[in-house]
């Protein structure tokens, strides 16, 4: 088979090097030709061909797709939304390798969304496209749990790892059986865009428990995270927090409220903020969080 993919991040890296080890032809890799785009130095490394990936967005691409007779269009982690012509050209059709289970969770970012909801089940979808973003028919689906010690990042890792897996599904079927395929149904989820909960801000009347959520969500360290750290204002200071664990006892102090060691009161209980970056350096929070002060409030719309 003639296989072209579009692909960005460590996942689409990742997925450019399981295509051109195997036994089909991968004619071209669209990416993004940044100094961080890993699909796009794979290529050049691997000697296969580059095309920019914005023509997923053109007519011109259905013709280049029809012209070299591609079997099979692949997508990675690529957030351009795909032409119709595009999606019809390939002979055995488009997939979407979704890092979530749908019509669940759609949309951008997943793992993080799943951990800051609290769920403990999460899952990778390869589906059919069609000009509905997320809204194609299922191919193949991937549990992936969720643990405490999560982050947005790790989560992202295993999905990587668990839809490459179903990538390999979907090339072997392709060439027998078929390729499987079943709506998605009733029940879809709220479709998130590139925000992040509270635009960005930490709301200390959250319970304890979902404040580290949102901020091991966020965490793509040593990668930028795209949502940003959590962050708010003590005393005319920007924090942003980097990482906390829950901490014990019942505060009766108001959310927000510094404790000793630097220990936050939440809206259920203590935080302990053990990482934080203060008007944008690293600094240590029983140095910038004084017992006693209070960050400002931040309203619980998500």
């Amino acid at each position: 088979m003639r296989l072209v993919l579009v692909a960005e991040e460590a996942a689409g890296a990742r997925a450019v090097r399981r295509l051109a080890s195997g036994p089909h032809e991968l004619v071209a890799v669209l990416s993004s030709d940044s100094p961080h785009a890993g699909p796009a130095r794979e290529a050049k490394r691997l000697g296969i061909e580059r095309w920019p990936a914005e023509l997923v967005k053109t007519r011109q691409l259905a013709r280049r797709l029809c012209s070299a007779e591609v079997d099979l269009l692949l997508n990675v982690h690529s957030l351009h939304v795909v032409h119709p012509e595009v999606l019809a050209s390939p002979r055995l059709g488009s997939f979407n390798l979704h890092p979530g289970p749908l019509p669940d969770l759609p949309g951008l970012n997943a793992p993080s969304w799943a951990i800051f909801e609290g769920r403990r089940r999460h899952a990778v979808t390869l589906h059919r496209m069609t000009v509905e973003v997320d809204g194609g028919p299922i191919a193949y689906e991937a549990p992936v749990d969720v643990t405490d010690e999560d982050t947005g990042l790790t989560l992202s890792a295993r999905c990587a790892v668990a839809g490459v897996q179903l990538i390999d599904r979907l090339l072997e079927d392709a060439v027998g059986a078929g390729v499987p395929c079943r709506p998605q149904g009733l029940g879809r989820g709220t479709f998130h865009g590139r925000e992040a909960p509270f635009a960005g801000r930490l709301p200390w009347r959250l319970s304890s428990r979902r404040i580290v959520d949102l901020v091991r969500a966020a965490d793509f360290r040593p990668f930028r995270s795209p949502w940003g750290h959590p962050s708010c204002r003590l005393e005319g200071t920007e924090v942003e927090v980097l990482r906390t664990h829950p901490a014990q006892g019942s505060p009766a102090a108001p959310p927000g409220t510094v404790g000793p060691e630097g220990i936050v009161a939440a809206g259920d209980g203590w935080v302990r903020v053990e990482q934080i970056r203060a008007d944008g350096v690293a600094a240590s929070p029983q140095e910038v969080l004084r017992p006693g002060a209070c960050f400002d409030a931040v309203e619980l719309e998500a």
